[in-house]
């Protein structure tokens, strides 16, 4: 299993399965972030960002849909995207780290816990959702 750095990251596709990317930790970054590679785009979030989501989902107990949003687009409230940009979480607001590049938290973030083997994911081509295991 790669080791999730910047010279092993993990290769990882989103919940429809049509896109691949590479996630890495940096935690010598400040803030320590989660370094997203989409083909030529970059975005980063919060390091901690893993295990918030992780006991949100926990706490939440049930499936909750991922509602995957650009930073310039609403979330859904109830969703991933919405808990990611909430003020209530565990940092306050935003993970993403890179302005204009904020959003897709529930894009990028759950296929990383399924592959940690910290959740479930659905894998449909539209309205996937993720669950604690």
């Amino acid at each position: 299993m790669p080791d999730g750095t910047r010279d092993d990251p993990w290769v990882l596709k989103t919940a429809p399965g049509t896109s691949e990317y590479k996630m890495f930790r940096d935690p010598e970054a400040d803030p320590p972030a989660l370094v997203c590679v989409v083909g030529s785009t970059t975005l980063k979030y919060h390091l901690s960002a893993v295990e918030d989501l992780h006991a949100m989902l926990a706490a939440h107990g049930d499936w909750m849909d991922l509602g995957a949003a650009d930073e310039q687009k609403p979330a859904k409230p109830g969703t991933v995207e919405a808990w990611g940009r909430a003020e209530d979480n565990p940092v306050g607001g935003w993970y993403g780290l890179r302005k204009g590049y904020r959003g897709r938290f529930g894009m990028y973030l759950p296929p990383l816990l399924e592959h940690l083997g910290l959740a479930e994911l659905e894998h449909n081509p539209r309205n996937n959702r993720v669950r604690v295991k």
